[in-house]
């Protein structure tokens, strides 16, 4: 078994002990087994998907690290990391709306608001896609 925690600035979002997960990271999407080879990467918003005697949990994280240590410990240190079922889409639409809104606006934006605007829309965009892809999957 694998140990494996989501840890946010608001506290941890989920801790168990299960059999694999799928995480996005910037080199592409990666599945954890145990005894998983030690290893540090980025993480990008996504879809994080957690088995445990065959159920699957769907969430959705935004950036942040992965951190696998031996032992088969698997960190997700992220800046948001919600369950499917939870997504309100609505807001998430709306959200992503107002960043693409305020986005087409950007010659009078900073080049840190341009960041942070484009890390809002790619948040919300694997939020949704999480929330209707994975919410109804038993």
């Amino acid at each position: 078994m694998i140990t494996f925690k989501i840890v946010t600035p608001n506290g941890v979002t989920y801790e168990d002990e299960i059999e694999k997960v799928t995480i996005p990271t910037g080199d592409g999407e990666i599945t954890v087994l145990e005894n998983h080879a030690p290893l540090v990467s980025t993480l990008v918003p996504g879809a994080v998907f957690v088995h445990k005697n065959g159920q699957i949990v769907h969430l959705a994280v935004s950036t942040g690290i992965l951190e696998i240590r031996p032992n088969s410990e698997v960190y997700l240190l992220a800046d948001t990391s919600e369950r499917a079922e939870d997504i309100d889409v609505e807001r998430a639409e709306a959200a992503r709306a107002r960043a693409e809104k305020m986005m087409k606006e950007k010659d009078a934006l900073a080049d840190v608001d341009f960041v942070r605007i484009q890390a809002m829309i790619e948040r919300e965009t694997a939020r949704i896609g999480v929330a209707k892809k994975y919410r109804d999957v038993k």
